[in-house]
Parts: structure tokens; C-alpha cells; sequence
């Protein structure tokens, strides 16, 4: 099963002016200028983000009526509190004491259910550009968007943010698969260049070894669904407007997966694994993030090139399927192999499917000649 349906832009990027959004979490400032280079760990904004209340149930920790709780407080409402210091005291000579649990402010206290509530100190978070480049704009207390001459590999589906580090090749045949013995220690920190597909017992195992990126062909459905501890379907919401997967059990490993065929079990495609293997070694940026309605977003691999070569395009290219293109097949049974148009017709033509429709001729890599709709294949180049 493939989720994407193709916009015109290549899913394989060899070289071209990479736009990459940095965003906040929360409303802040931003730290950097337009004009200014960047380096992936160079900080481009700072925001302060506010932590849910601690609520606490001094009555009950303190054994005494809720109207006397304002009374054993040892601090004004509004004054700020260090974590453990003493909050509250009953007895003459402080027989009960409770400690703060956290760093903030006394916020409030109910006298008639005994409740305190403490304001947590914000939470510093700093955003990183995590991609060498130039910063081209700034989105007010949001984020900047930053150009880099980059090889770029867009996938089909992903889970997880954004992730730098350095690709490294783990399989040699695209139709191989990743088991969870090829996960060692020397894949920490960085990007894994897979095969067909994964399992959910290796991507954990990708996470104890903190693993930030893995690109494959395709996973099965159950073994995502396990991997982020979901039961059924209902997690997966696809109606429109929006699209969205289930939220990953691991947020501390911040692990990032991209799959470039679609679901099930499905060698990557030649030409992307190619291109991704030839630089293997290299720092990259891995970016999860999938909308397939509204503001159409793909998961991709951004490869920064040292320096924008003589004749680099400044947009990617936008290749159109014509008869001698080299296309991939988003389609069962071949989804994911490639070859060259050989006659395009735009009249309504019979399909092995029995759905008439405008078709494609291919001539795939091994020789085989499949008829496939027009909208089934993208364009490579």
C-alpha cells in the first residue's frame, strides 16, 4: 500500500537549493539574522515554555481541615518557591512538613478543598538549525527558514521530527531487510541506510542504541502499530483537512523513521538507495514530518553539498512522465521498481486491473514490459 500520490516534484534530488523550516514549540525569540550562516548546532531561536501546574493535596498530606491549609503555608501567594524548600508546616514546633516538588510560583490555594497549586518555572528550550546553510527569513517568535545546496531523497511516510547526523550504509541490496542483530553500538548518532523493510523489535532496538535516523523501503502495518504501542486502527486518522499518526511511545530517543515505497514489505527503490549510499558518511538531515491533504508535506533526507556547484538549479526539479523518462511505479505488484516510458497514452486504456484509465508502458530494469495507469509512476528525471 503507498500513501502518496505524486505532485510533480522528484522524489530524488541530485542537487538544488534545500529550503529547511525551523520552528518552535512555543512563542519566543528568534536568535539569528537574516544573511547569517549557519552551522546544525548553531542556536537560531530561545524559547521559555510554560510546564502544567502542580497541583497538591496539602490537606490530605498534612491530615488537617481544608480552611486551615492557607494557614501552614510558609510562603505569600505569587512568591517563589525553590524545589524542596519547605511549602508547608502544621504543629508548633513543624511535627508535619511538606517540600516543594518542584522549582515556580505559589500560585493559588482553595481553601475549601484543601488544594495548592505551584506554577512551574518555564522550561529553556533552544532550536538549533541541525543543517549547515544560510538563514533566508524569519518567522517572527516562530522559527527561520534556511537555504542549503543539498541532495535531497523524499520519502512516502514518515514518524518523528527532525534529526541530523551522519548516513551510514548498513545493507549492500536494497531488498534486504533490517533485523535486530545488525543494530550495534556503532550506529549511534546516526542515519541508517536501510533495505525492504523493519521490524518493531529492531526499531526499539534502534532506540536503546540511539539511533536518530532510519530510511527503508517499507514496514509492515502491525509492526509500526507495535512499535508505538497502539492498538487497532482508530489512532490513524486520515480524513481531511488533517493527517496524523499516533504519537511514539520513545519521545526521549526522538528517533526518526522514513519509508520510501509504502506500507508492507518492499525493496527501496534502486535509484533512491544509490543515491543515498553514495553518501554514505556524509551529515544529513532526516525530517518525519507527513501531510498527505492540506499543505502536502513528504518526509525526506536533505545531503548538504559543500558548495553550490556551476549550473545548480535553485528549485528541484519538476520532471514530467513522457516517453523516454525514467520512472519509479507506485503500484502493486511493482511498486517501487523502475524503468523507462515507453509510449504514454493519454486516451482511456484497459488495465490488468480492469479499470480503464490513461496508461503507461514501462520497460523495467529486469526487462519486463508492465502497463500501468499515468498516475501510477513518477518521474525521476
Amino acid at each position: 500500500m503507498s500513501l502518496y500520490v505524486p505532485s510533480g516534484a522528484s522524489p530524488l534530488v541530485t542537487g538544488a537549493l534545500a529550503r529547511i523550516e525551523r520552528r518552535l514549540p512555543h512563542p519566543g525569540e528568534i536568535t539569528v539574522r537574516v544573511g547569517q550562516r549557519v552551522e546544525p548546532d548553531t542556536p537560531v531561536a530561545l524559547a521559555y515554555i510554560p510546564a502544567a501546574p502542580r497541583i497538591i493535596n496539602l490537606a490530605r498530606i498534612l491530615t488537617i481541615p481544608p480552611a486551615r491549609v492557607k494557614r501552614s503555608l510558609l510562603h505569600d501567594i505569587g512568591a517563589p518557591i525553590a524545589q524542596g524548600a519547605p511549602l508547608a508546616q502544621t504543629g508548633r514546633f513543624g511535627k508535619k512538613k511538606v517540600l516543594s516538588p518542584v522549582s515556580g510560583v505559589l500560585a493559588s490555594v482553595d481553601e475549601a478543598t484543601g488544594y495548592v497549586a505551584i506554577a512551574p518555572d518555564p522550561e529553556r528550550y533552544e532550536l538549533t538549525a541541525n543543517v549547515p546553510g544560510v538563514v533566508m527569513e524569519i518567522i517572527p517568535y516562530e522559527g527561520v527558514r534556511i537555504e542549503t545546496p543539498a541532495a535531497q531523497v523524499y520519502g512516502i511516510f514518515g514518524i518523528g521530527a527532525s534529526q541530523y547526523g551522519v548516513l551510514q550504509l548498513m545493507v549492500t541490496d536494497p531488498a534486504e531487510p533490517i533485523t535486530p542483530d545488525k543494530i550495534n553500538a556503532r550506529f549511534a548518532y546516526t542515519i541508517i541506510i536501510g533495505g525492504s523493510t523493519i521490524s518493531a523489535t529492531a526499531l526499539q532496538r534502534a532506540v536503546q542504541e540511539r539511533v536518530r535516523g532510519i530510511i527503508v523501503g517499507g514496514i509492515d502495518e502491525a509492526e509500526l502499530r507495535a512499535f508505538l504501542g497502539v492498538e487497532g486502527y482508530a489512532p490513524w486518522d486520515v480524513g481531511p483537512p488533517h493527517w496524523r499518526a499516533p504519537s511514539s511511545p520513545h519521545p526521549a530517543a526522538d528517533l526518526v523513521l522514513m519509508v520510501t515505497e509504502g506500507f508492507g514489505n518492499h525493496p527501496m527503490s534502486r535509484p533512491l538507495f544509490d543515491l543515498l549510499a553514495s553518501y554514505a558518511g556524509k551529515e544529513a538531515l532526516i525530517e518525519g514530518t507527513t501531510h498527505i491533504w492540506a499543505d502536502m508535506r513528504r518526509p525526506r533526507v536533505v545531503i548538504p553539498l559543500t558548495t553550490r556547484a556551476a549550473g545548480m538549479p535553485i528549485d528541484a526539479p519538476r520532471p514530467t512522465v513522457r516517453p523516454g523518462a525514467f520512472v519509479r511505479v507506485l503500484h502493486q505488484p511493482r511498486l517501487g521498481q523502475s524503468g523507462q516510458v515507453r509510449t504514454l497514452s493519454p486516451a482511456p486504456q484497459r488495465l490488468p486491473s480492469r479499470v480503464r484509465a490513461p496508461a503507461a508502458e514501462v520497460v523495467l530494469e529486469d526487462g519486463t514490459i508492465t502497463r500501468v495507469s499515468a498516475v501510477a509512476v513518477e518521474a525521476l528525471n
